[in-house]
């Protein structure tokens, strides 16, 4: 069987510098390409995370409502989750869930990025 690795997490949206902006802003993220002309797009690179952000245009559809069938959200690591959280609320950031415990060992919350992008914090320390 062929082997699979893991490469990146591709975005629309339809204002890619506000969005670009908000992950750097706010989660730190790291320009590593701007690519301009007929499909703009602006490759960020987030905690290890390849993630491409393209201008969506009359052609793309609008999101679904959450919950929905295909990829829901994504998980970033963080060491501290309290640490974590007191700094996204200090910068405004609207939390969905907020942080508790899922089971021995791993802690969680959940953040609403631009678009409505659901993004999952996890703090995980032996049971």
């Amino acid at each position: 069987m062929a082997r699979y690795g893991f490469d990146h997490v591709h975005l629309r949206s339809p204002d890619l510098e506000a969005t670009a902006t908000w992950f750097q802003e706010v989660l730190g993220a790291e320009v590593v390409r701007r690519a301009a002309g007929e499909a703009p797009r602006i490759d960020l690179l987030l905690g290890g995370l390849n993630l491409f952000i393209s201008q969506s245009d009359t052609r793309v559809a609008a999101p679904p409502v959450s919950p929905y069938n295909g990829i829901d959200h994504f998980g970033l690591a963080v060491e501290d989750l309290d640490a974590a959280v007191a700094e996204l609320k200090a910068k405004g950031v609207e939390f969905t869930i907020e942080p508790r415990q899922a089971r021995p060992g791993v802690r969680i919350c959940f953040i609403r990025g631009p678009q409505d992008i659901t993004i999952e914090l996890l703090e995980r320390k032996p049971a």
